[in-house]
C-alpha cells in the first residue's frame, strides 16, 4: 500500500476496537479513520476522537448523545446519535471497515456498510447467523470482499489462500473448551456470570465469553464458517484445543492437513484483515513451541454444553433457525447475568425457544427482523413462566 487506507470502525471501544487502534496508532501513516461508532461508552469514544481525529463519531445510546456533543465541541468533529448515527458512520465511503458492533443490533450498520467499503472486516458473527443468505448476497451484490476477523476463520480463510476449495474435504474450528470444560454437570449448576466472563485464554467481551463458555461461540462460528465459505454444514466441526494455538485446520482430499498456528492475540487476525492480500508487522508475541511443549485436542462434550449441539442443529435447518437461536440465546445470556436462569438453563431455555418457532426462510430482511422479534419474545415468555431454568 503507497496510499494511506480509510478505516471506519463499528464498535471501537470493544476489545476488538482497541486491538484495531493499536495497529492503527503503529503504522499512522497507512491509516487514516474516518469514523468510529460506541454504543454507552463516551469517555472511550471522546478519547479516541482527540487521539485519532476521526470526521465522525456516533454514540449508539441517544441518551449520551449531549454529552458527546459537548465534550467534542472544541473540535471539528461530527457526532451522531441511535441507530441513524451508527447507520451514518456505516455509510461512509472508505476502503476498509471493521464491523465489531455485538450481536444482532450490529446488522444493519454493517449491511450499510457492505455498500460502502472495499472490504469488510467482520467481528460480528451474528450478522451471517441471523442473515448469512441476505448477508453474504449482498457482500456479492455490491462488490465488497468479507475477510472474516475471528481467529478461527481467519486461519481458514489464510489456509485457502491460493486454494481449490474443490479439493477441500472438511474444515476444523478449535476451541479452548471455555473455564468450565472439565466441570461435571453437578458443578455446572454453580456456575456465575462473574465466573463464566473470566475466560482462560482470550480476552473478550462479557457476551462472547459466556458464550465461550456455555460452547455457543463455537456454534455460531460453524454457522458463520459455512456463510462465508459456501459449503454444506457436514464439511464443518469443532474440537477442544485448550492451549488456542492452532486456530484452524483445512483437512484436503489428498490426505494433508493444513494448519494455522499462533498466539492467541486477536491483533494478529486483525493486522491481517487491515493489509489483506498483503501482511502487516504487530506487537503480538511470537510462537514459541518449544516453549509450549505440548498440545492436545479433544471432541466436545454436547451432553454437558448442549449450545453447541443446538447450533449444529440449527445449521443443518437453515433458514430461520439460526435467527431463532441467536435470538433466544441473547435473550438467555442477559437472563443469565441478571441471576434468573442457571448456567445449564441457557441451553434449556434455547432450546424451548427452538421446538415452538415455525419454520421459515430468510427471503428479506423484513422476514429476519420478524423471526428474531418472535424469537426474543417466546424467550421472554418462557422466562416469565419460570424464574429460573
Amino acid at each position: 500500500m503507497t496510499e494511506r487506507q480509510t478505516i471506519t470502525v463499528l464498535g471501537a471501544t470493544g476489545s476488538i476496537g482497541d486491538s484495531t487502534l493499536d495497529i492503527l496508532a503503529q503504522h499512522s501513516d497507512r491509516y487514516e479513520l474516518v469514523a468510529a461508532t460506541a454504543m454507552n461508552n463516551v469517555e472511550k469514544l471522546v478519547n479516541i476522537a482527540r487521539t485519532f481525529r476521526p470526521k465522525f463519531v456516533a454514540i449508539g445510546n441517544e441518551a449520551h448523545y449531549s454529552k458527546l456533543k459537548a465534550e467534542l465541541a472544541d473540535t471539528a468533529i461530527e457526532v451522531g446519535a441511535g441507530e441513524s448515527g451508527l447507520l451514518q458512520a456505516a455509510s461512509m465511503p472508505v476502503d476498509r471497515c471493521m464491523a465489531a458492533i455485538v450481536g444482532f443490533a450490529g446488522l444493519a450498520p454493517t449491511l450499510m456498510a457492505l455498500q460502502h467499503a472495499e472490504y469488510l472486516m467482520l467481528a460480528n458473527k451474528e450478522c451471517l447467523v441471523s442473515a448469512g443468505d441476505l448477508f453474504m448476497s449482498a457482500a456479492l451484490k455490491h462488490g465488497c470482499q468479507v475477510v472474516p476477523v475471528d481467529s478461527e476463520h481467519n486461519a481458514l480463510y489464510q489456509l485457502l489462500h491460493d486454494q481449490d476449495v474443490g479439493n477441500v474435504e472438511k474444515f476444523t474450528l478449535t476451541a479452548s473448551g471455555g473455564p468450565f470444560r472439565d466441570y461435571t454437570p453437578e458443578q455446572l449448576q454453580t456456575v456465575t456470570a462473574e465466573m463464566a466472563i473470566k475466560h482462560p485464554v482470550w480476552s473478550m467481551g462479557d457476551k462472547i465469553s459466556i458464550d465461550s463458555a456455555t460452547l455457543m461461540n463455537k456454534g455460531l462460528e460453524l454457522i458463520e464458517a459455512k456463510h462465508l465459505f459456501g459449503l454444506p454444514a457436514k464439511t464443518f466441526e469443532a474440537v477442544i484445543h485448550p492451549q488456542s494455538i492452532v486456530h484452524g485446520l483445512v483437512h484436503m482430499q489428498d490426505g494433508s492437513v493444513l494448519a494455522h498456528l499462533g498466539e492467541p492475540d486477536m491483533r494478529i487476525p486483525i493486522s491481517y484483515c487491515l493489509a489483506y492480500p498483503s501482511r502487516l508487522s504487530s506487537r503480538a508475541k511470537r510462537l514459541d513451541l518449544t516453549a509450549l511443549g505440548t498440545l492436545s485436542f479433544q471432541k466436545p462434550d454436547e451432553e454437558r454444553f448442549a449450545c453447541l449441539r443446538l447450533a449444529k442443529a440449527a445449521m443443518e435447518q437453515g433458514g430461520g433457525a439460526t435467527t431463532a437461536l441467536n435470538a433466544a440465546n441473547e435473550v438467555a445470556v442477559l437472563a443469565f447475568q441478571r441471576g434468573e436462569l442457571t448456567f445449564p438453563g441457557i441451553p434449556a431455555l434455547i432450546e424451548a425457544v427452538g421446538e415452538v418457532m415455525p419454520d421459515s426462510r430468510q427471503t428479506d430482511l423484513e422476514t429476519v427482523y420478524a423471526v428474531d422479534a418472535q424469537s426474543r419474545a417466546y424467550a421472554e415468555e418462557k422466562l416469565a413462566q419460570r424464574s429460573v431454568f
